[in-house]
């Protein structure tokens, strides 16, 4: 009689692979277990640790060789897991881009399954029974194989739908660029953002190529104690391209080859650069009508300020420092600051031209001491270099008053690190305002550094006096500091023509503002706020939100967003439950949720970098639409008693890049506010983690919102993924609008630079970068031939693509 065959009995390579399998299943569903019965005991949900269970189970059941029961409990968890995700997923709204939200939670139990199923199937004598479970099998692997493939067909990146814009047009008002202009990091002293150049349209923006590619040489010190961001927007004026880089090298650029016409170098040793979070110059700022030297130079100029607290101007033709400004071409930035060390505050977005003046602010190394050097913001002659005025918020009334010998600027105020703007028309510059020296704990602040955080401010260009002043925040204890350029257009609101300022904030409100008086147009609320300060602190009872827009601080909505344990997410299901379990340990009630001495710190979200930050918004001045790019990270701050805080801060012996710990010195607490990140280095929230989103300027209505950014230059540890798929990464960036439609941006964590309908939000066009293209994108017409410029240079905070790169792209000739 012929031996019965053990449906059990495995053959060749797969009993090798059913106990590799079978241990995995083991490990996973241990940890799970153990991890998900942490948060059932906090009250979360269940899931985790009987997917846990289940697994282990499994893996117990494949050790035994006892393979079909371990394929079908593997495959019951799989299934569970996918309805539960889904579950989850729809409880949210069905994000964009939740095929991704759905690949972490259910990729690993179902990839598992289909790899023990096709051990089963493919280790399994044929002589089996039951007949009817093979086909079903191999339905499953089908199905485990297909997902993806359809995920990823379904958001594979291309030109997206979008809704039509009803907004009416409107005519650019004085003191926007010219045809062809781009005189400041913003187009125009203005800000807007906004080209009337019309060569490159939606009908042609497809036959973009690249024109020319200029490399600056500044890499930076590969010490890994600088931090480089260029973030640099060039200038086109005088027919020729201005930039800047972090070590505030000065390059003159052909605008039709990119050859280097000059080069100015400062010199900026790396030791000044080592307080910095990030070391970038952002613009220079060009002046015509100065009074010429006696060889006839310096009558058009270019101002570059440096990490060391130097304002220097060059002539604009041949790049030859001019003697006459200043004392032998510089002006000592560090003058009345009391500076406890080089570096530790200095003018990382240059110098504005407004009118016949030059105004600079300066960014202040956050964290370190309360006793931080000033916030004050500075207007000097671009002629002689003369101060004229000096605005802080504990000197009103004084602007125009010269320090006192021995004097220095009142410490630790808001500063102004932002691009600044102005309406030389109407003798007005408008600064947007950070927080002061100490983010986390303000109980020793004084009523006008409150009064001054996170404001808008419109300054007197004449006498440096604060005409108006609208706070966007209540007493700031999460940094939410003021990042994006004011930006300035001529709405028509009730029949009437105003000037109108719109200013972004982190928080993700769009407030629009009367220029002449800062008067909101539109409403605002306010909205109460969690309680429960730190001792000896406080909180606002109330902030105030603009509701006439969708608020962009995380997924767009009528409110902030508010995050849940659903939110949290990972790549390989384990490190989704730590980052729940995080979730649940932390302290959190929204937007404004208080620090706290919680040993796990409170989750601040959308976090420090936003909300919309630097980049600012582009203003589609023809047809009334506000685009704005966003991120979506959280930070986790954690307060540590002072007692237990060693670093010191920079003056005190201490050094920036050696800190565990901010020293946040003079104030009861340290802080660490690292992003809330997954054992995998992934962010512990589901993406989207960057927007792009366009808003009506007349109605506020969204006009469509959309992921920007893929996983194809980076993923899980860093890892590139090498898939074009638009998940949304951080964004960090700003984006040029042109006359005809279109809207061109870098910004996102890859390494691409695209184009957008404005209108619909379609992608019309994209061109790859040879390095991270983390800054705000330029237009300008030259000889008849209109340019779209790209800083790629990298960000090494957020990991992108180092690189020394200008790029500029045109229409074939």
């Amino acid at each position: 009689m012929p031996r019965p065959i053990d449906p059990f009995r495995l053959t060749g390579i797969a009993l090798f692979c059913l106990i590799a399998l079978s241990l995995i299943h083991l490990g996973l569903g241990l940890g799970l277990l153990w991890i998900g019965g942490e948060i059932a005991i906090m009250g979360g949900t269940w899931y985790y640790a009987l997917a846990g269970l289940g697994l282990a189970l499994a893996g117990g059941l494949g050790l035994l060789l006892r393979h079909w029961p371990a394929v079908a409990l593997s495959g019951l968890v799989a299934g569970v897991t996918v309805l539960w995700s889904l579950a989850e997923i729809g409880a949210k709204g069905f994000m964009p881009s939740w095929g991704f939200d759905l690949a972490g939670r259910a990729g690993v139990p179902v990839g598992l399954f289909g790899l023990l199923l096709l051990t089963a199937l493919f280790g399994t004598p044929r002589a089996l029974a039951p007949g009817w479970f093979r086909p079903l099998g191999w339905g499953g692997i089908a199905a485990a194989v297909a997902l993806p493939a359809i995920l990823i067909a379904l958001v594979w990146e291309r030109s997206a739908p979008g809704n039509p814009a009803g907004a009416a047009s409107l005519t650019p008002g004085a003191g926007h660029n010219a045809e062809g202009e781009w005189t400041g990091f913003g187009g125009s002293p203005l800000g807007a953002r906004f080209t009337p150049a019309t060569q490159i349209t939606p009908e042609n923006v497809g036959d973009l190529a690249e024109a020319w590619r200029f490399r600056t040489g500044d890499m930076g010190p590969q010490d890994g104690r600088v931090f480089y961001s260029a973030q640099n927007t060039p200038v086109y004026a005088g027919g020729r391209l201005f930039t800047c880089t972090p070590a505030a090298q000065v390059h003159a650029l052909d605008p039709a080859t990119g050859a280097e016409i000059w080069r100015y170098e400062a010199g900026v040793p790396a030791s000044a650069m080592e307080s910095m979070f990030s070391v970038a110059c952002r613009s220079v700022g060009y002046y015509e009508g100065a009074t010429a030297d006696a060889e006839g130079l310096c009558a058009a100029r270019v101002y570059v300020a440096t990490a060391d607290s130097r304002l220097t101007a060059l002539d604009a033709a041949t790049g030859a420092v001019c003697s006459g400004f200043g004392a032998g071409g510089t002006v000592d930035l560090a003058e009345g600051m009391g500076m406890q060390e080089v570096g530790f505050a200095s003018s990382s977005s240059g110098p504005a031209v407004v009118g016949d003046v030059l105004v600079l602010g300066q960014q202040v190394s956050d964290n370190q001491r309360r006793d931080a050097p000033s916030g004050v913001v500075r207007a000097y002659d671009p002629d002689s270099g003369a101060l004229l005025w000096a605005w802080d918020a504990k000197r009103q009334g004084i602007a125009a008053e010269p320090l006192a010998e021995g004097e220095v600027y009142p410490r630790g105020t808001p500063n102004v690190w932002n691009v600044i703007s102005g309406d030389a028309g109407a003798g007005l510059v408008y600064i947007a305002t950070g927080n002061p020296a100490n983010d986390h704990w303000g109980g020793d602040r004084a009523p006008e550094e409150d009064r001054f955080t996170a404001a808008v401010v419109a300054i007197d260009i004449a006498t440096g006096e604060t005409v108006w002043d609208f706070a966007t925040l209540r007493h700031d204890l999460w940094d939410y500091d003021l990042g994006a350029q004011p930006a300035l257009i001529d709405l028509e609101i009730g029949g009437e023509t105003r000037r109108a300022l719109v200013q972004a904030t982190k928080q993700g409100s769009i407030h629009v503002l009367d220029a002449a008086t800062g008067e909101s147009l539109y409403p605002v609320e306010m909205r109460p706020g969690p309680q429960g300060a730190l001792p000896g602190d406080w909180t606002a009872e109330a902030q105030p939100q603009a509701v006439a827009f969708r608020n962009f601080a995380g997924h767009p909505g009528p409110d902030p967003e508010v995050l849940d344990p659903s939110h949290a997410w990972g790549v390989a299901m384990i490190d989704a439950a730590l980052c729940r379990r995080d979730f649940m340990r932390m302290d959190y009630q929204g937007i404004y949720t208080p620090p706290s001495e919680n040993p796990n710190g409170m989750l601040l979200h959308p976090g420090t970098v936003g909300g919309m930050n630097w980049g600012g918004v582009g203003l589609d001045l023809a047809r009334g639409i506000v685009i704005a790019n966003h991120s979506r990270l959280p930070n986790v701050v954690r307060m540590i008693p002072r007692e237990e805080v060693d670093d010191l801060p920079v003056g005190e012996g201490g050094a920036r890049p050696d800190q565990v710990v901010a020293p946040h010195w003079l104030s009861p607490y340290g802080v660490s506010r690292p992003m809330w990140l997954s054992v995998l280095e992934t962010p512990c929230i589901a993406p989207p983690w960057g927007y792009l989103s366009a808003s009506d300027l007349a109605t506020g209505e969204l006009l469509w919102s959309q992921p920007i950014g893929t996983g194809f230059d980076t993923g899980p540890m860093g890892l590139p993924t090498f898939l074009r798929i638009p998940l949304g990464t951080v964004t960090l960036g700003g984006p040029v609008v042109t006359a005809t439609g279109l809207t061109f941006i870098g910004a996102a964590q890859d390494d691409w630079i695209r184009a957008y309908e404005t209108e619909t939000g379609r992608l019309v066009w994209s061109a790859r970068l040879p390095a991270g293209g983390q800054a705000s994108a330029m237009s300008y017409v030259h000889e008849g031939r209109q340019y779209v410029v790209l800083n790629a240079a990298g960000h090494d905070r957020i990991g992108s693509t180092p690189g020394d790169y200008i790029v500029a792209w045109a229409l074939p000739m």
